[in-house]
């Protein structure tokens, strides 16, 4: 009995066995078919929202401004040269580099004893003339005199011919006595005719006076003149420079001495492209005298002055392009001729343009707007003006609108995108961007992305949390959903 209670307890263990290897190998094979029967899943996919920083389009009126460089020059920079030749003898204190002076005021003097003696040799000259011209007149009046005195005695002549002559002819008289008469006559008219000839030999003298006393003076004027030139002064008030001398220097005539620039009479003299130039003309043709805006970049402050156009270069030298415009600066103290500055003109205004920065437009001349449904549209616009970073436009239909700040490659029309504030800053813009774009996903695949992250003991409860925090908002970054899909397909 004990074997046969054995035996078919063994035929029972191995009955079992056969049983649970059958159930198992069909399980397996259920599995197995089921796996190939089945369409490979495809992963829920969402839309993808973008996010894009958005400007507001105001259309108005705007003053455009150019910017370019230009240098800083004096209108009144004057050579001091030297007029005469010799040693210097003296030197203003403030004849330095640098050194500030006013409107005639003594800056040097060249050794004066060659100039001195001239004008003394001068003033003699002019003396000995004076001298000569008075004696030439008293020397006029006495032939005058002399004259007159001879055709007196002429005429009593003359008389006494006439009364010899009648006498003659009444019979009383004789032809000798007549003949003398005649005789006496004649030698007084030769006796006038000498006393003109005196006369006018006398008043060539005091012509000749007249003419040296004249010559006299002039060279007095000239030896005044060349005892003035050995004495500098300045010509205007301004500002020394290019100083190349010193006390007891022999200087040579017309040598340079020094430069002097006024500083009150500052202008700017700046190149403007062609383009650009055609900005500056009013409707006749004219340059505007538009306001300019001067700033000397002196590190963490600039300096600057203002001032209007008031000219424009002559001529436009070989190899060279556009214009030169020179504006007159009002009042700028610190700033000096060789300065090199950046110009600002103010152009004439322009109506109906909107303001946008210059990222926001593509290379194909439009810029993206939002829609009432946040999707993205293009709209073509006309580029007028670049002002730095930004840019002006004009475009219809453009006001009122918001314009996508930051033009992208994987943006264009009908993207679906999501606002970044206007207000929002500089740090907030960037970790938005780190974050990256977000989607909307639905509630079945939250719902298991969720009870994922809930399972997973792997992750830190401080992590956790911020996933489990992410999936309950109404959009999930991108990213996330990504880390975490990837992770369940793991």
């Amino acid at each position: 009995m004990r074997f046969l209670r054995q035996g078919l307890f063994g035929l029972f263990l191995v009955s079992l066995t056969l049983g649970l290897l059958a159930y198992a190998g069909q399980i397996v094979v259920s599995a197995v078919q089921e796996r190939m029967a089945d369409a490979p899943r495809t992963p829920e996919r969402d839309e993808r929202v973008f996010a894009v920083r958005t400007v507001m389009a105001d259309e108005g009126r705007i003053t455009p401004t150019l910017s370019a460089f230009g240098q800083i020059e004096s209108r009144r920079t004057l050579e001091i040269r030297t007029q005469a030749t010799g040693i210097i003898t003296e030197l203003a204190p403030g004849f330095v580099e640098g050194g500030a002076v006013r409107a005639g005021q003594f800056l040097a003097r060249i050794d004066p004893a060659d100039a001195e003696a001239a004008l003394s040799r001068a003033r003699t000259d002019l003396t000995d003339a004076r001298d000569e011209r008075r004696e030439a007149a008293r020397a006029l009046d006495l032939a005058r005199d002399e004259l007159q005195s001879r055709r007196d005695q002429a005429a009593l002549q003359e008389r006494a011919l006439a009364r010899q002559r009648d006498l003659a002819e009444r019979g009383a008289g004789t032809t000798a006595a007549v003949e003398t008469a005649e005789l006496s006559a004649v030698q007084a008219r030769q006796a006038v005719l000498a006393s003109r000839q005196a006369v006018a030999g006398a008043e060539a003298r005091v012509d000749q006076a007249a003419t040296a006393t004249a010559r006299a003076e002039i060279a007095l004027a000239e030896a005044e003149r060349r005892l003035a030139e050995t004495r500098i002064t300045a010509g205007f008030s301004g500002t020394l420079r290019d100083v190349t001398v010193i006390e007891g220097r022999l200087v040579t005539a017309n040598e340079q001495m020094a430069t002097l620039i006024d500083g009150t009479a500052l202008e700017v003299a700046f190149r403007v492209s062609t383009a650009q130039f055609a900005r500056l003309l009013s409707d006749d043709g004219a340059l505007i005298d538009a306001p300019v805006t001067v700033t000397l970049d002196s590190g963490d402050a600039g300096i600057a002055a203002s001032g209007r156009i008031t000219r424009q270069s002559a001529a436009v030298a070989t190899g060279e392009s556009g214009r030169v415009i020179y504006a007159r600066l009002d009042d700028a103290p610190a700033m000096k001729p060789g300065d090199f500055v950046s110009v600002a003109v103010e152009e004439p205004p322009l109506e109906r343009v909107t303001r946008l920065p210059a990222t926001a437009l593509g290379s194909d001349g439009a810029v993206l707007v939002l829609d009432a449904d946040d999707r993205l549209e293009r709209l073509p616009v006309t580029l007028l003006r670049r002002q730095g970073n930004d840019i002006l436009v004009r475009a219809a239909g453009l006001s009122g609108r918001e314009v996508v700040a930051e033009r992208s490659p994987v943006l264009g029309p009908g993207i679906k995108v999501r606002r970044v504030g206007r207000e929002a800053t500089a740090g907030q813009a960037a970790g938005q961007a780190a974050e990256g774009d977000t989607l909307s996903l639905s509630p079945d695949r939250r719902a298991r992305l969720k009870a994922y992250v809930a399972g997973d003991d792997a992750l830190a409860d401080a992590e956790r949390e911020r996933l489990l925090s992410d999936l309950d908002r109404a959009r999930v970054p991108a990213r996330t959903v990504e880390r975490l899909e990837r992770r369940m397909g793991g």
